[in-house]
Formats: C-alpha cells, structure tokens, sequence
C-alpha cells in the first residue's frame, strides 16, 4: 500500500471515528439560535473534524513509516512484509559499506556464526526472516526483520483482517509467544488476505480472561514487539500508537456488539472506556500454510487499561515517590471478586461492611511499593468510612471529598441499564490521580449484559444491590450505600432523566444498536458459519438466548433496553423499588461464572 494511499485510508478511518456527533446525531442547536446559525455551526464543527482528523492521519502515517523502517534496520528486504500463496523469493542488501550479510529464519537475531546471505532465499513455509550486517566479524548497523506469512487461500473482507501466525508453535497458554501480526485495513470498502498489511510487525501474544479462556474462540491479550523484544508503538485502525491490545472475540453474546454498545455511550456519557474496533481474524497455530480453517470470525480488538497519554491520563508514580503530594496518585485499582490478586488493598474496620477483593493495577505488583499500597488503602479507607458515616453527603467531610461524584452516578446508570451479571464487583475500574479524587471507570467487559442471559435478563430490580451466599461474602456496599443517600440518589435521577431525553431515548437505544451492527452485516454470516451457535443453549460455561438468525438477537437486545429503561423509568430510582425478594433469595443475580462457586 502506497503512502497516499494509507494516508487517504486513515483520514476517512478517522472522520467516521471523530466521533460521536456526527454518527449518532448531531447535537441540537442551543436555545434562541436561529436554523441557519445552526447549520454554521454544525459546517463549522464538520470542518474543524476532518482537519483534525487529517492531521491525525498524518501523524499516524509518519508513525507507521518510522516503525517500518525501525523494523527493517539497515537491511533492504526485495519484498516487503506481507502474505505469500506457493513460495516467495527473497533479496537482501544493506547500506552498511562493505559488510556481510548473515540472517537467521528461527526468530533469533543474526550471530557471527549465522548462515551468511549468498543469494536469494526462497520459503514456501511461514517465516521470519531476520538479518544483520557483520563488518570484520562484528556486528554492524540495525538488525532488519521482514515477516512472510504463507497462505494457501484468497478472501476479501469488508471488515480490517488481523492476520497472526505462531510459526507452528499451537495455541499459547499464558506466557507470551512469538507471533507474526499483519493489519489489513481495507480500502475502498474491502481488503484481503493478499493485500499489503498497513502494520506488520513482530509481536507475543498469550491467552487472558477467566471464564473466556475456555471459550473455542478464545480471547488474547497481542504485544507488539521490535527488534530488540521491546515494545513497539503502532497505531492501530485509527487508535493512539501503542504495543499492548487485547482481541475480545463475542463469542456467548451473540449479538457480537455488547462490550462496543456499553464503551461508546459510556464515552458519549463522559466515562473512560477503551477504544475499539472490529476485525475479522485469521490465527494459523499448525505450521501449515494459513487456510481458510483457520479463520476465528469477528473480534474486537481492544485497548487494554494502562497509564498513558492516550488511555488513562494519569501522573506516573515513581517507586521513589513515597510522600505527599507525589504519593497521591496515579493509580489503578479494581473489584474483581474471587479474582483478585496481589497487591491488594485490606480494609480495616466492620467486617460486615469491609470491602474485598480490591487489586492494585498500576504500579504494577514489582513497581508499587509498600508506602504507596500503605497511602492509597488509607485513602479509601477514609472513603468508606465517610460513606458509612453519620453525614455521607457532607462536602468536607463525606463522601463528596473523595470520589468524583459525577462518575460514579453516571457508572450506576450505565451499569444498571445493562445489568451485566457481575457489575460493581469484576473489571470494576478507579483510577485516581495525583491530587484527584478516585475516579470510577475506566469500562471493561459488558458481553453478557443487555439482557444477554437467561435468568440474568431480569427488566426488574437493582444490579447495586449487593449479594453474598455462605463462605461467599458480598464484595462491596459502596454503591448501595451511595444510592440510599439523598443527595446522591437525586442526583442519579437528575442526571437519568436528563439523559432519557437524548442518548437514552428509546429510539437512540434502538438505534445505537442498528448502528454498531450495520458495518458487521457481511462478516456476522461468516462469524456464524465458524461458531454455528446461535441455536445452542449453553456456550462455553453460559446459558445464552436462542435464535434462528443474528437479527433476531439484535432485536431481543433492543427490546431488553427499551423495557429495561421503561423500568427504570417507574421505579424513580427508589432503591425499594422492584419485586420483593424473600430473605434467603438474593437481590441481584449471581455473575454466571460464579454460578458454580456460589451455590453450597
């Protein structure tokens, strides 16, 4: 792919991308304008839209060069990176005067002692070839490496392909594993397995999540790698460079947009969530040339949840900063209930009412040190106690002195529109920078929401309403200890009502949904032929709702929204509200993967 060819590729990636106003709806003109001062104004917001978006095509553009010759060092490759059907041919040179050139195909870097180059070199297999001028016997220059994937069929998609290929080396466990990624972004609507890759690149991948790592179509977590094995920063289909992704492959929700539908409104509502994107993906783990066997269907690929610029912006804390102000932040931390893992935060005081389970992300486990864990759990702690004092409210002395308040009503309505099984207490994300308060979010893992299964559909009730069950205890109360609270349920209410009027309508619900599923039309049927399981009960671990067709799914989504809001809507928000439950009944429902650890 030519450079102004890329380059148009992005800008139209990233106009669609720039958001939110113009594909959900732009919004209305403020009070007292005029019609034509509303056209000014939503020309003039197109217009400052595609500069920007330009500019930012541009800048990945330059990005993706520089990676590229970052990765071919100071070698020339007579063909670049990319997939091959039967066998390819490959020269080498290098600017390096004088030198000569020894390569390696094992994935290793070139040694005084690797074959030296004397001719073209043909594969007929998947390779990574890798190479690297030697003057004197001593190295000299960059390494250079150059992927060649070989295939034995042609496809055309109008989803972007991820093409990944473990050189024969089967499915990864969780260690990282050599891999050869290419990204095909289509062009002119469509792309192919024959097309040239817009990133090509050396990357590990490893298999992650809990209850998905069971699933036929399992999920991965993808690093991107340079010639050295360090990280290497691609931007990916619009997204800020960066080396650590995550594939989420839909595969228990049939509607294939669950986790997309709940990180863009949470975005329109002001949360931070992952960006994302879809691809249809294609991972050869045999050896053999890539087949159309080894097609995986429709994934999402994900950022994952890190301290940076482009995801969560927050100060880095350094492990020599163990004082105030520095040792206020930044950190990330989450619930996740039966999951959690060291370091995490203890809680001191009732243990009817103590949290659990509550796991430091960042710093990581080796770089938080143990005046920062000291800080930061008293920090919450003096949170918790606030809220379960005798004036929760109190701008000084409540919970308001804290918590970004807004955050976490707006979490509570998202969260309890979706009612995903282990809301509150699984992937539930805080972040607090140096100086802030703790922040809810960032979101992850909403496949199972939006009334995705059977027995957790239910339209009625509270999702904040914590649970527990013999040797189970609950995880938090925080959330429905800040629902009964006045001052903050009002706020809930305010902000829920005001939403109802725009994103939360019922016709923008319905059409958030048409909207997301509408590019996937083509590359659903063929999700469907890989992982024929719309008709099955049980997926993986799960129960799931049956249909004949996808459609069907989606409008069962809709529906489920639309009668879930209606409920929400009659229920005021009183916490009260709902069916009664009788006192060995609980009042949420149980997480399906928990299903089998809860019950005695």
């Amino acid at each position: 792919m030519s450079v102004t060819t890329l380059l148009a590729a992005l800008v139209a990636l990233a106009v669609v991308m720039t958001g939110g106003a113009t594909v959900w709806g732009a919004p209305a003109p403020p009070s007292g304008t005029t019609e034509a001062t509303g056209r000014t104004a939503e020309r003039n917001a197109a217009r400052d839209a595609r500069d920007a978006a330009e500019a930012r095509a541009a800048e990945d553009a330059a990005t993706l060069r520089q990676r590229r010759d970052e990765l071919t060092g100071d070698i020339t490759f007579s063909v670049p990176s990319g997939t091959f059907r039967g066998e390819v041919s490959v020269s080498l040179g290098t600017s390096v005067s004088g030198a000569l050139i020894r390569y390696t195909t094992d994935g290793r870097l070139p040694t005084a002692s690797s074959p030296v180059y004397s001719g073209p070199l043909r594969f007929t297999a998947t390779t990574q070839l890798r190479a690297r001028a030697f003057v004197d016997g001593a190295a000299a220059g960059e390494p250079g490496t150059a992927l060649y994937v070989a295939r034995s069929v042609d496809a055309t998609h109008d989803l972007p392909l991820l093409v990944m290929d473990a050189y024969g080396g089967g499915k990864p466990g969780r260690e990282y594993r050599d891999v050869a990624t290419l990204l095909m972004d289509p062009n002119g609507g469509t792309t192919s397995l024959g097309a040239a890759p817009t990133v090509a690149t050396r990357a590990g991948f490893h298999l992650r999540g809990q209850s998905s790592a069971t699933f036929e179509k399992a999920p991965y977590r993808l690093e991107l790698w340079d010639n050295d094995n360090e990280d290497a920063d691609h931007p990916m289909l619009g997204m800020p460079a960066d080396s650590d992704w995550v594939l989420r492959g839909p595969f228990p929700d049939k509607t294939l947009i669950r986790d997309a539908f709940a990180y863009s409104l949470g975005q329109e509502l002001g949360l931070k969530a992952p960006r994302h994107r879809f691809v249809e993906l294609y991972l050869n783990l045999d050896g053999q040339p890539l087949g159309a066997d080894d097609y995986q269907g429709v994934y999402l690929l994900d950022e994952t949840v890190k301290r940076s610029p482009d995801r969560i912006d927050i100060a880095n804390l350094k492990k020599s900063e163990l004082t105030e102000p520095a040792v206020t932040g930044g950190y990330i931390f989450k619930f996740d209930a039966f999951a959690a893992q060291e370091p995490k935060l203890p809680c001191t005081g009732d243990a009817r009412t103590c949290w659990r389970d509550l796991e430091v992300v960042e710093p990581s486990a080796e770089d938080l040190r143990p005046e920062q864990q000291t800080w930061l759990a008293r920090y919450v702690q003096r949170f918790h106690d606030a809220l379960h004092g005798a004036n929760p409210s109190d701008p000084q002395t409540g919970y308001p002195a804290y918590i970004d308040v807004d955050s976490f009503v707006d979490l509570i309505i998202l969260n309890e529109l979706s009612r995903q099984g282990d809301a509150y207490i699984r992937s539930q994300y805080f972040h607090k920078d140096r100086g802030g308060r703790i922040v809810a979010g960032p979101l992850w893992d909403y496949d199972l929401g939006f009334g995705a299964v059977p027995g957790s559909d239910m339209v009625q009730g509270w999702q904040f309403q914590p649970f527990s069950f013999p040797g189970f205890p609950a995880t938090t109360d925080w959330f429905v200890k800040l629902m009964q609270d006045p001052s903050f349920n009002r706020k809930v209410k305010q902000r829920w009502d005001r939403l109802r009027q725009g994103v939360l309508s019922d016709a923008h619900l319905r059409s958030r949904v048409s909207r997301l599923a509408e590019p996937l039309t083509d590359a659903a049927q063929r999700n469907f032929r890989k992982w024929p399981n719309l008709g099955s009960r049980t997926v993986g671990p799960f129960q799931t709702k049956t249909s004949r067709t996808w459609q069907e799914q989606l409008q069962m989504m809709q529906d489920w929204l639309v009668q879930r809001a209606a409920w929400i809507d009659s229920s005021g928000w009183r916490v009260t509200a709902g069916p009664a439950a009788k006192p060995e009944a609980r009042s949420a429902p149980v997480p399906p993967h928990l299903e089998g650890r809860a019950r005695p």
